[in-house]
């Protein structure tokens, strides 16, 4: 008998007929004799739908305010899932994320898992039922506030729950198959991977691969959590992530495992910034004190002298409007000539190992992007990842492109 935690998305429980199939999903673990504990996240597009009905009441709503409307979502649907298993004879209850013993940091809307204390979950599996957890959600101590994750929070939890349990196995259903080596939706010969090491899994994570949230994928590295991707509906094997993943012969100087994307960020160009070592620092100390996380940063040479190039920043798009507030209340500050701000950019990135130790990868990658009509503004290495931000228009072309010229397809 195994230990087991199930996380389903919203997809997966977008209304009552499929919360019956995920009951019936998780009634079939439970008579197989496994001890079940679920994460379930809110309804369909909930999530949205409750920041919208937030946008209309206040333009800038407090995050503590939106904390508290967005665990909602969660909590309904994980308490609705308690009742379908119910309805099918087998017991179940349904926890908050501080019932659960979920506790984190005090960042509303961004706060991370400090530490999972799964006492009262623990006694209710020793009891026989399957409990369910509102995952998206925890509770910070000192200032006794409900906190979310984030995007992605309920990936987190189901981890973090399994790390903190020992679980055998953490299961991901999704409306995938599992990993793909890019988005299906967009290269319809992309080939599904069996397995992945964690570090491979959390840079496409990070570049956008949707399947998993970065911090998940970081969390089970960090406790060595088996990771089962998994379709929602149907049988398919999925993909497994763990330390074991798939590695390169040793022959192998470098090997591309696969091409993400993402278009969710914004790119901001700050022009004129005065020369001098301490006003860059400035900059993104107001950057982070604003909450704005930066994900690349490009420096242009030095012109006119006793000025500083452009610097182009490349940071999410929900992150634009504070930084732009952020920095124009300081322009007289630091001293910079003004602000350009484009909502409207992509990234792509390609992932694999020893990308930057062979010089013939990063070649290729720029001219399969030139020969496809790609303009790249701004480039990044790793040694794991080579990503270029480019035009929202040309970035599905970039991700087929680079796609077919390192061969990542299935075969025919």
């Amino acid at each position: 008998m195994a230990l087991i935690v199930q996380k389903y998305g919203g997809s997966s429980v977008r209304d009552t007929e499929c919360i019956r199939r995920v009951a019936e999903r998780i009634v079939t673990a439970r008579e197989a004799g496994h001890d079940l504990v679920v994460v379930v996240s809110a309804m369909g597009d909930t999530t949205d739908e409750l920041l919208g009905l937030a946008g209309h009441v206040s333009p800038m709503p407090p995050r503590r305010e939106v904390d508290m409307l967005l665990t909602a979502g969660e909590r309904i649907s994980n308490a609705l899932t308690a009742m379908a298993v119910h309805a099918l004879g087998t017991d179940a209850c349904s926890l908050s994320g501080d019932q659960a013993g979920v506790f984190t940091t005090a960042a509303h809307g961004r706060a991370l898992i400090t530490e999972v204390l799964p006492d009262r979950v623990r006694q209710h599996l020793d009891r026989g039922s399957v409990v369910l957890v509102a995952g998206f959600q925890g509770f910070h101590r000192e200032s006794e506030e409900i906190t979310t994750l984030g995007r992605g929070g309920s990936d987190t939890t189901a981890i973090a729950l399994a790390a903190a349990l020992k679980a055998d196995v953490c299961e991901i259903y999704t409306d995938v198959d599992g990993v793909f080596t890019a988005d299906p939706r967009i290269v319809p010969d992309a080939r599904r991977l069996d397995r992945l090491p964690y570090e491979t899994m959390e840079e496409m994570a990070a570049s956008g691969a949707k399947v998993l949230a970065p911090r998940s994928v970081e969390f089970a590295r960090r406790y060595g959590v088996t990771v089962h991707v998994r379709p929602a509906h149907g049988s398919g094997p999925g993909t497994v992530i763990s330390a074991e993943g798939e590695q390169p012969s040793a022959e192998v100087r470098s090997a591309v495992t696969a091409v993400a994307h993402d278009r969710s960020g914004a790119e901001l160009t700050v022009c004129g910034v005065p020369d001098g070592p301490g006003t860059t620092a400035a900059l993104f100390r107001i950057l982070a004190d604003a909450g704005v996380d930066v994900d690349t940063a490009v420096q242009q040479a030095v012109r006119p002298p006793g000025r500083c190039g452009d610097l182009t920043l490349v940071l999410p798009r929900s992150d634009g409007p504070a930084a732009l507030a952020a920095l124009r209340e300081r322009r007289a500050d630091l001293g910079f000539d003004e602000l350009r701000y484009d909502p409207s950019i992509g990234k792509v990135s390609l992932i694999g190992t020893g990308m930057r130790a062979e010089a013939g990868v990063i070649a290729r990658f720029c001219e399969t992007l030139s020969a496809a009509e790609v303009d790249i503004t701004a480039i990044s290495t790793a040694e794991s990842r080579i990503s270029a931000v480019c035009g929202a228009d040309r970035l599905h072309e970039a991700v087929r492109a680079l796609h077919a010229a390192f061969e990542l397809g299935s075969p025919g």
